[in-house]
């Protein structure tokens, strides 16, 4: 049995990830690697770069990183100065020299700014690029950690600012705090100084759940006064995608919103704005505002549907400021935004006008806490050959109608001239019409396309065009780039989710395969010139792929991948995904399961011919467990096949790192697709 690779300090698997990693690096470590991490190095490290900043009280706030802070610098800068490269920025905390101090690695992963001292935050540091955090307070003003300040143990953990010298700490801390899944379920009023274990209980999700969490909505928000009571929010996830929310009421029980559990949702002061991932209430996708106070309910009367989806469009991002909605949708993969001013009774969502030439829209605040200050928005606006362009939305005059004002555009880091992107369809197995789109390099011969396919098809996760200057390097080496938009996914609403959840499984497989096929099929190219990639829930579609459609695939590089459908549910995070995959405690789901688990699907070599394949893992990926990659290429090693595997130190299940590390892990792969399908 292989069951010793589970174990990360059995030295026959520290020898067995030794050996299989050297041999990938003399194998796929080639001068055209160095060339290539050293691009992406320098790409990640750019000066010039389109900067997206936050707002603290009077700063500008921009995390970087440089060729000499390869795990980057905070830095900040006047607010009433132009976020440009060359302004005078002064570094806040540089991480790479407190890393040093601290003699360990921290991954900067955010802050949590306080609403009622925005210099004040906490800063969200992840172990080693693990799901492990640490929050610290920081003072952005003195530019200094703050003694005595809050400091919380490495866990799973979140919190929200309560008051000034209180947070809401939510910590995997002991076998008590945490869910079945291992995420944070109790969360407790942490003063400033206190033991997580012995501060007051504030709320607890259930053993069972995945999730708990809370926050509070300051009275700031709404132009109260910081010692009236604010509105306190709850939420409980229950599954992946399935939660409740709860309110603290005016005699200070905790009660439940009366809403189905299978929504999406944003909430403010006066409304939640949630989406319907069932039909329990409304059609299926149906966008829908509903008061949670009184006053609110005056407004508004009875829920409203903002949006009902037609065929081919989804909700791709939404949410409530303090006046208004703003929510975006995909139509055919076609971005549109639309607005609704909450302070109009009546009033219906306006679409405001976008730049015909973007694939994909996104919008983030421009403020860290929405309490901090206007209701002013950064819209970022790309396309798999479009580099980003950011516009401000500012909505804080309602007399006058909302627009875009262009702020800025990134740099190319490729010359798309001569490259196309399309969108088309293939058919999958059952008839379903799959979208995907392809991006052309500038020349090609028709037949022989150097195809690299990315997939997901997961957790109602949806992709979208986006642009990269690592897909550049690609497209610049002559390969193309596919996007599928599979089932299993969200991009065409929670149906499409829900028709490759559980038994259904083999859908998302079938329409990734088609893709392929569909390529061959237009003559792009032929079977081993396609290779395909993805991680966690892709990686298990990449490592179907070489199981079962080992004949229409050049080669596989799957990432951090699930791959023993049996055992996954034995490491914490892996409970969390019963709902999604099935139970394996359960007889039918287990037979059904294994039926395309790829670790009890790989044939000897006597049997089936596979392409090349590339295994990439973490060593402190927390997530998915590096057994799950080690314990596939040992057993296509045992099958007679000769898989390539690298499992990196550190970098957890994002492969987070500083640019060095990140450039290299990308490097890597390319290096194992220009010895594959990159050859004659």
């Amino acid at each position: 049995m292989d069951l010793f690779l589970e174990n990360d300090t059995d030295p026959n698997t520290l020898s067995f990830v030794a050996e299989l990693n050297e041999a990938s690096d003399q194998k796929l470590k080639t001068p055209e690697f160095e060339q290539d991490r050293d691009r992406i190095k320098s790409m990640i490290e750019r000066e010039d770069r389109l900067i997206v900043p936050s707002r603290r009280g009077p700063w500008l706030f921009d995390y970087h990183r440089t060729k000499d802070n390869p795990l980057g610098i905070w830095r900040r800068l006047p607010a009433d100065l132009e976020p440009r490269s060359n302004a005078p920025w002064e570094t806040v905390l540089d991480l790479d020299a407190y890393c040093q101090t601290e003699g360990k690695r921290w991954i900067y992963s955010g802050a949590i700014t306080c609403p009622f001292e925005p210099t004040r935050v906490l800063l969200v540091l992840s172990d080693g690029g693990s799901d492990l955090l640490r929050l610290v307070e920081f003072d952005t003003e003195r530019k200094a950690f703050v003694e005595g300040g809050f400091d919380t143990p490495v866990a799973r953990s979140h919190a929200s600012w309560l008051s000034r010298d209180e947070i809401a700490y939510f910590g995997s801390i002991d076998e008590e705090s945490a869910t079945r899944s291992g995420w944070p379920r109790v969360g407790r009023r942490l003063k400033r100084g206190q033991k997580p274990q012995d501060a007051e209980i504030y709320f607890a999700a259930g053993k069972d759940d995945v999730y708990g969490s809370a926050f509070s909505i300051s009275p700031l928000f709404w132009g109260g006064k910081e010692n009236e009571r604010p509105i306190e929010v709850f939420a409980i996830g229950h599954e992946i995608g399935k939660a409740s929310a709860h309110l603290r009421d005016a005699e200070g029980k905790i009660r439940r919103l009366d809403l189905p559990v299978e929504i999406d949702y944003s909430i403010n002061h006066s409304h939640i704005l949630w989406r319907a991932k069932t039909a329990e209430r409304f059609p299926v996708g149906s966008l829908v505002l509903q008061p949670i106070t009184p006053f609110a309910a005056e407004q508004l009367g009875e829920p409203r549907i903002l949006f009902a989806p037609k065929d081919g469009q989804s909700i791709a991002q939404f949410s409530l400021l303090k006046t208004w909605a703003i929510f975006i949708v995909s139509d055919r993969m076609v971005p549109q935004v639309f607005l609704l001013d909450l302070t109009k009774p009546g009033a219906e969502p306006q679409q405001l006008p976008l730049p015909p030439e973007l694939q994909t829209v996104s919008f983030r605040l421009l403020d860290a806490d929405l309490t901090l200050g206007e209701e002013i928005l950064t819209v970022i606006g790309q396309g798999f050959l479009l580099p980003y362009s950011t516009y401000r939305l500012d909505l804080r005059d309602h007399d006058r109608q909302p627009e875009l004002v262009h702020t800025g555009t990134a740099p190319a880091y490729f010359d798309p001239g001569g490259m196309t992107s399309e969108l088309l369809e293939a058919t999958s197995e059952d008839g379903t019409k799959v979208p995907y789109h392809i991006v052309l390099p500038k020349t090609w011969t028709k037949g022989k396309l150097p195809v690299l396919m990315y997939g997901y098809g997961g957790f109602a996760s949806p992709l979208a065009p986006y642009y990269s200057g690592n897909n550049g390097l690609w497209l610049e080496k002559g390969g193309a780039y596919v996007q599928a938009y599979i089932r299993g996914g969200g991009e065409l609403g929670p149906d499409w989710h829900y028709s490759a959840k559980g038994h259904q499984r083999h859908k998302a497989f079938e329409d990734f395969v088609a893709v392929a096929r569909d390529l061959v099929q237009r003559v792009y190219t032929k079977p081993s010139r396609i290779a395909c990639t993805g991680g966690s829930n892709g990686g298990l579609l990449t490592a179907v792929m070489l199981t079962r459609y080992p004949q229409d695939f050049g080669a596989v590089w799957t990432r951090v991948p699930v791959i023993d459908m049996s055992r996954f549910h034995v490491f914490p995070a892996g409970r969390a995904w019963m709902d999604e995959y099935g139970n394996p405690d359960d007889p039918a789901d287990l037979e059904y399961m294994l039926g395309y688990s790829p670790l009890h699907q790989v044939k000897p070599a006597s049997e089936a011919s596979y392409p090349p394949v590339y295994v990439e893992s973490s060593s402190n990926d927390d997530r998915v467990h590096p057994s799950h990659a080690r314990r596939f290429a040992k057993r296509l090693i045992d099958q007679g096949h000769q898989p390539l595997f690298h499992e990196y130190g550190s970098g957890g299940h994002g492969g987070a790192g500083d640019s060095g590390e990140q450039a290299a892990r990308a490097a890597m792969g390319y290096s194992f697709l220009r010895q594959t399908i990159m050859q004659p």
